[in-house]
């Protein structure tokens, strides 16, 4: 028997948005907390920096293989059941990687961890677009992903000093209370969502064929790589440009997921106001700018926070619109394109930690923002091309450029 459904109301509401804000913050810090944890990581595990960062490679590809995998095998679940039972795994995950006693056993814990939020998020957005007005669904969407934007603001710079002083796996237990407090909150709080029409599995992907829907998620591959590939390693980069290293690295977060959070809210007002187009072109030319001039602003502390502000506002306006668009192009299977850009952003997050670790090896941390701004560059070039396309062409052009 179908669970009953809450129709879309006049607004968002802040008790049922607000609670997958908290999801997300959970799943958000367990995908991004390892950028803060290197240090402790590399101490304590006696790894290479290129080595800890791998385990931001195991999470995000499990992530993406997972993601449209996942939403096809929990396509017929009552939404606020799989919301809860995606945050336990994520709890579970968290805790195996407190309790792994060596690299190889922290690297799976990763991977199962990768699995809840995997299921989590695309879902939760989907839930929050449902329940929403269409004229609000930008503004619904970026409150959701507010939780992705205030684990980079806390909960990455609290987890980097906290390791610094307890240890990389207080950390992780930490981020498994926060999810199972997400999950109590959304069964509490959520109201039984249906899911949606069944759909045959092989037909499910039918959709992910149009030129246009490719284009928005090569342009999210891409600017996922090109953040994380800085993100990940932005404490030798610090170091390389500004002499910056240990507390003050931790601090400096604050700044990226302070900008972060402001982008992510002004790309959702945004959306609503002007539609996607303007938004993603606007803001991938915005983080091209930024990332080219990183490695020359940021040789003090205040150039680096002026930066980091700039470019976590630039990185966190991406997310409504694509998403956006994306609901846009095919309404009737939006949780599974939201799946996909969900699988595309953690192509990009697991691409990061390989690209970035060899560009580090070979040409230093200055390299990685010059190389990154190229990336970003294109994705603005895909973004525009995308949106010449109409439904039925060919690909051919948008995964030439891609």
């Amino acid at each position: 028997m179908p669970a009953s459904t809450s129709p879309p109301v006049a607004g968002t509401r802040p008790a049922r948005t607000g609670v997958l804000a908290l999801g997300t913050f959970a799943v958000g810090t367990s995908g991004y907390v390892v950028a803060g944890l290197l240090p402790a990581l590399v101490g304590e595990l006696r790894v290479s920096a290129s080595a800890a960062a791998q385990l931001v490679t195991a999470f995000a590809i499990a992530y993406a293989v997972g993601s449209p995998l996942f939403a096809a095998l929990t396509g017929r679940w009552e939404r606020r059941k799989l919301l809860v039972a995606a945050l336990l795994v994520t709890a579970l995950g968290n805790a195996l990687a407190a309790l792994a006693p060596g690299y190889a056993l922290l690297f799976g814990a990763r991977m199962v961890t990768a699995i809840g939020a995997a299921v989590f998020t695309p879902a939760a957005s989907a839930v929050a677009a449902e329940l929403t007005s269409p004229e609000r669904r930008g503004r619904a969407v970026a409150l959701v992903f507010g939780g992705l934007t205030i684990a980079t603001i806390l909960g990455v710079p609290l987890g980097g000093l906290l390791s610094a002083q307890l240890g990389y796996r207080w950390v992780f237990g930490l981020v498994a209370v926060f999810a199972v407090a997400g999950a109590v909150a959304v069964r509490l709080a959520l109201p039984m969502v249906a899911a949606p029409p069944p759909v045959r599995f092989a037909e499910r992907f039918t959709v992910a064929r149009d030129p246009r829907v490719l284009a928005m998620l090569g342009a999210t591959v891409l600017g996922c790589l090109a953040a994380f590939s800085v993100y990940t390693f932005i404490s030798p980069v610090l170091a390389a440009t500004a002499g910056i290293t240990g507390t003050a690295v931790s601090v400096l977060l604050f700044s990226y997921g302070a900008g972060g959070w402001l982008g992510n809210v002004l790309g959702g007002r945004a959306t609503d106001r002007w539609g996607a187009r303007r938004p993603l072109l606007l803001t991938f030319l915005g983080i091209t700018v930024v990332l080219a001039l990183l490695p020359v602003v940021a040789t003090t502390v205040a150039g680096a926070a002026v930066v980091l502000f700039l470019w976590g506002f630039c990185t966190w306006s991406v997310n409504p619109p694509i998403q956006h668009r994306l609901i846009e192009l095919a309404p009737g299977t939006a949780g599974l394109l939201l799946s996909l850009n969900a699988s595309a952003i953690y192509l990009g997050v697991g691409l990061s930690g390989v690209v970035g670790g060899l560009v580090l090896d070979t040409g230093g941390p200055t390299v990685l923002p010059e190389m990154a701004a190229v990336l970003t560059a294109v994705g603005a070039v895909i973004v525009l091309l995308g949106w010449r396309a109409r439904a039925g062409e060919s690909a051919k052009e948008v995964a030439v450029v891609g």
